[in-house]
């Protein structure tokens, strides 16, 4: 069973203006000579950590990190009053494309899970010539159906005491509306406590659902759940600013790079139905389905996967 490598700091970390106002923080880490490989974080609105460097052996691989915009590092935060209306999926692929450009990276393999794999998939597509290789794990193709099932009740047939949490801050009133549409208001409101709280139960929903052992939710009840669940649900309300079964619509531009898909069969939040759906539109894509894994990415049937993916591509050693 392969494990995560050590944890390297990084070599090198700043910020880089890409318009609009924004600066994205990035860290790379490894070897300067290495294969370069970025890492594309959930949420949207999740941001990195250092663990996520762990998944590639620093000995082969040039490892680059980033916040997304208005989260993270990445500068305006969101409860800083960062401008969402400059925050969409166009956005930030051109992000990743300023990064790689600033970096000097001609190609690098693209690893990213749940909305990383949303966000890798649309970067790939766009740019398919400067990606050597896909690594995804529990895929999320923003298709209204996946955002219905779990922000919308499916998922509360396998969670209900857990969605009795979710709902605490719907007006009863609201809550066979559409909740995404309703904790779109209550986030985006002027009270930043009504704000607060639901993006604390925002965060909590993914939290307790996203293990196959249910576990408490790791948000801080602070900043990162009020940037984790109002960038995320600003994304869901305007579909991934994508159109409706586009990712795997375009699946032809990107069937020629090799790639790698890792998905736990008990995954709640970004059900194996998405990642079977893409393995069908992309058969040379190696599907690796985790019989004892929900959606966390750390688990150790993911770890294994993953790891041996990164392996797998990785530029030999010396």
């Amino acid at each position: 069973m392969r494990t995560l490598y050590p944890a390297i700091e990084p070599y090198a970390s700043d910020h880089l203006s890409v318009g609009d106002g924004q600066e994205i923080y990035w860290e790379t880490t490894g070897n300067p000579d290495g294969k370069p490989v970025v890492f594309v974080h959930g949420g949207p609105g999740g941001g990195t950590t250092a663990d996520q460097r762990r998944f590639f052996d620093p000995a082969r691989y040039r490892i680059v990190l980033f916040d997304q915009r208005g989260c993270g590092k990445s500068r305006p935060h969101i409860s800083d009053g960062a401008d969402l209306s400059v925050n969409t999926t166009d956005h930030l692929i051109a992000d990743m494309e300023s990064l790689r450009t600033h970096l000097g990276i001609d190609r690098w393999q693209v690893f990213g899970g749940s909305w990383g794999s949303t966000l890798g998939l649309a970067y790939a597509q766009r740019h398919p010539d400067r990606v050597t290789e896909l690594v995804l794990r529990g895929i999320f193709l923003l298709r209204r159906s996946e955002i219905d099932w779990y922000y919308n009740g499916g998922a509360a047939n396998i969670f209900p005491d857990v969605w009795e949490r979710y709902l605490e801050p719907i007006p009863d009133d609201e809550r066979d509306s559409d909740l995404v549409a309703v904790y779109h208001r209550l986030l985006n409101g002027d009270d930043p406590q009504v704000a607060q709280r639901a993006a604390s139960a925002w965060a909590d929903w993914e939290g307790r659902t996203s293990h196959l052992a249910p576990r408490p939710a790791s948000g801080d009840g602070g900043p990162w759940d009020l940037a984790f669940a109002t960038i995320e649900n600003h994304y869901f309300t305007h579909h991934g600013f994508l159109d409706d079964g586009q990712l795997l619509r375009d699946i032809a531009t990107i069937d020629h790079i090799p790639a790698v898909i890792v998905q736990g069969r008990y995954d709640v939040v970004c059900p194996m139905r998405s990642a079977w759906d893409l393995h069908r539109a992309w058969p040379s894509a190696d599907l690796h389905i985790v019989d004892d894994a929900g959606h966390a990415s750390f688990e150790p049937g993911i770890v294994h996967h993953l790891v041996a993916a990164t392996d797998r591509f990785a530029q030999p050693a010396g």
